[in-house]
């Protein structure tokens, strides 16, 4: 008889169930703090991993041996940047042409900027009829090709010759293409930049851009690459130059030691100083993009724990009713042979089916916000959230309907009966 009494885990289960059934409104009610925290799990989860490996792709499509080398620090900067950084001394034309010579350097070339800014000349682009000064306009080195950034889908790039005979020449990117050429092939066209008639040699492959990009100089396909020497004819006093040096393949570390040496030589940085310059990797841009988003996550964890907190507490609260409603069922089980693990399983998953099946409802909501976000923003939801939701939202039920159970358990079975 005893072992016939003895509950098993299914028989709880299915006990839980009907318990659930019973008291529809209550225990929805008792679970509300359950879905929101895991339903916050998700969505940050969604948000955070959709964007991470956004940045990752956008990032690594600059070539995972590319170096770049500004005036600045590198790193996501918000407000005025300090003095110290704004009195260094420009990288120049020599500079990246010298990082030519070291070993681990495939090659290197400047990027002199001469996009509009608050200062300086205005550089408009006009063709059939259009005008823009929105584009971004960037001179460089035949080399730029070999970099693999940009990819030409049609034409070819300028070259050497064409560069040293300083010939007005461009590459443009695809909406530009789409903005001044919309019905006709670009190629061989004239196009206006500052009042100087540019050939359109070839035009670039459309860029992924991380959330669809931007509008104007934010869109990197709204581009447009000329010879260096015609641009800083174009715009004498552009001083914005940055270098890309391309690293040979599996020298990444050494190349980032050595340009940062022979910088450091050129630019007359005494050995106790630091660097007057930033250098940047694809795979450091991605590392301090993580450590951002890990905080984010952690502080976004810690709001959602409250929920789950708020949801625990509940469960404690229903459960402790719920005892006290079945004080006479409980003491029949004891009077014909339930032992006090019996009864303390019987409560303990009662608990855990209810916010574990608050944290199906919370999953579900998530789900469907990972999609509705999606519109938006790039977000997937990674394989341990769900997994990782529904854990805690189980846990949550056992760690805090332990004290319930273990009550239960504990009751005389004698004095169970008594109640009324």
């Amino acid at each position: 008889m005893r072992q016939l009494l003895r509950s098993d885990i299914y028989e709880n289960l299915m006990m839980a169930l009907g318990t659930l059934r019973a008291n529809k409104l209550r225990s929805a009610l008792t679970v509300v703090g359950v879905v929101i925290g895991v339903w916050t799990v998700m969505a940050i989860a969604s948000i955070i991993s959709g964007i991470d490996e956004a940045v990752k792709k956008a990032v690594e499509s600059f070539g995972t041996r590319s170096i770049i080398i500004s005036k600045f620090d590198p790193g996501i900067h918000v407000g005025r940047r300090s003095r110290e950084e704004r009195m260094r001394k420009n990288l120049t034309y020599d500079d990246a042409i010298a990082l030519r010579a070291l070993p681990t350097i495939e090659t290197s070339m400047p990027l002199l900027d001469i996009t509009n800014n608050f200062f300086g000349s205005k550089l408009n682009v006009s063709a059939n009829g259009k005008t823009s000064s929105a584009v971004r306009l960037q001179g460089t080195l035949p080399d730029y090709d070999r970099a693999g950034i940009m990819i030409i889908s049609q034409g070819r790039w300028f070259s050497q010759f064409e560069n040293d005979n300083n010939e007005e020449v461009c590459v443009i990117g695809s909406t530009v293409a789409d903005t001044f050429f919309p019905t006709q092939s670009p190629l061989d066209q004239t196009i206006q930049i500052g009042g100087s008639n540019f050939r359109v040699l070839g035009v670039f492959e459309p860029r992924e851009q991380l959330g669809g990009g931007g509008t104007g100089t934010n869109d990197q396909n709204n581009v447009i690459y000329i010879p260096y020497n015609v641009a800083h004819k174009l715009k004498p006093d552009a001083e914005q130059v940055t270098i890309l040096a391309i690293a040979r393949a599996g020298q990444m570390d050494e190349a980032v030691d050595q340009v940062t040496d022979m910088l450091r030589v050129r630019r007359s940085v005494s050995f106790s100083q630091p660097n007057d310059f930033g250098i940047s990797t694809a795979e450091s841009i991605i590392s301090q993009f993580r450590s951002i988003t890990a905080g984010i996550a952690l502080a976004m964890v810690a709001i959602s724990s409250v929920g789950l907190m708020v949801g625990g507490i509940g469960v404690m609260n229903i459960m402790l009713v719920s005892v006290t409603e079945r004080t006479r069922e409980i003491g029949m089980r004891k009077a014909i042979g339930a032992r006090r693990k019996d009864i303390l399983w019987q409560f303990l998953i009662e608990a855990a089916t209810l916010t574990g099946f608050g944290g199906l409802v919370g999953l579900l909501m998530g789900w469907a916000t990972t999609l509705l976000i999606r519109l938006f923003v790039p977000s997937y939801v990674p394989v341990w959230a769900p997994i990782a939701g529904f854990v805690a939202s189980v846990g949550i039920g056992i760690v805090f309907g332990l004290w319930p159970a273990w009550k239960a358990a504990r009751l005389d079975p004698i004095e169970a009966l008594r109640y009324e």
